[in-house]
């Protein structure tokens, strides 16, 4: 039976007449990626700020099963004349005293700025201050590791950037990532907890989520001959529907996947259409 590190049961944050969680249940598992999604105002950063001891549940109970805790905020800042070694060291000086100071340099190497060691922070991009961020906050290997929107405001590179930092400390440490960005979520996360209003409204894990929903229809690009096409998929008694996007795409819906593997191509080919590319449409998180 796999560890749990937090567990939350009927957890409830009230504001005033605002319920910031209503009565929340999650469970993650040691060593997981869980990615809270949820829209701007859903709770996350409430769920958060619970589990890291910042702020006192309404009613209901948070467990934390982790000697060490870290929280990573939205937006780290630090002292500007401060040298990103000189950020890693005093994280671990305040945290973990008795790591080894060698681990400074290894984890700013885990975040790709080992070359950027002795450089003042203050001209450090949104994209290396958040890795500065999980750098400071992973020495002296926590046990939980709390990201609230790691990602969020920065442009694709410092995106891409923070993600595979977060996907080569996988193991490393148990996450709870939080973002509004369900792409981002979707690449890096093992279980998903999605948030609406205050509430779970699901959890587990994606393909879970997407088991029901998958490869129930296809994409077709085609060089000319839409209108042939169209008509002889919506006579098929495997497809539901067939449709011509303004892009010049063909998308088929099919009730029957197995005969549709079978059919779909040969019924093109008889036709003489050009085909670019045959597609499964997959769901995605966004979907």
């Amino acid at each position: 039976m796999t560890a749990t590190v937090v567990t939350t049961v009927g957890l409830t944050k009230q504001y005033g007449q605002t319920t910031a969680l209503d009565a929340v249940d999650i469970m993650v598992p040691k060593g997981a990626i869980y990615g809270l999604v949820g829209p701007n105002g859903a709770g996350k950063t409430t769920l958060l700020g619970v589990l890291s001891g910042l702020r006192t549940p309404t009613s209901g109970t948070a467990t934390v099963n982790a000697a060490s805790v870290r929280v990573l905020p939205d937006t780290p800042k630090f002292d500007p004349w401060l040298t990103a070694r000189e950020v890693v060291e005093l994280a671990r000086t305040l945290t973990a005293p008795d790591s080894a100071a060698t681990e400074v340099d290894e984890v700013l190497e885990a975040a790709g700025l080992l070359e950027h060691a002795g450089r003042r922070v203050r001209g450090f991009s949104r994209g290396m201050l958040q890795r500065l961020g999980i750098a400071a906050a992973v020495i002296g290997d926590p046990d939980l590791l709390l990201l609230d929107e790691p990602a969020a405001a920065l442009d694709p590179a410092g995106r891409r950037e923070v993600l595979d930092l977060v996907e080569r400390l996988r193991g490393r440490a148990t996450m709870v990532f939080s973002s509004h960005i369900l792409d981002d979520v979707q690449q890096v996360s093992d279980e998903i907890g999605i948030l609406a209003r205050g509430s779970l409204i699901y959890q587990g894990s994606l393909e879970g989520l997407l088991a029901g929903r998958r490869a129930t229809s296809y994409v077709i690009t085609m060089r000319s001959g839409h209108q042939a096409a169209l008509s002889a998929l919506a006579a098929a008694p495997w497809t539901d529907d067939a449709v011509v996007g303004d892009d010049g795409v063909l998308r088929v819906v099919v009730n029957d996947l197995e005969m549709a593997e079978r059919e779909l191509v040969p019924l093109l080919a008889g036709l003489g259409a050009p085909v670019v590319s045959v597609q499964p449409h997959r769901e995605s998180l966004e979907d």
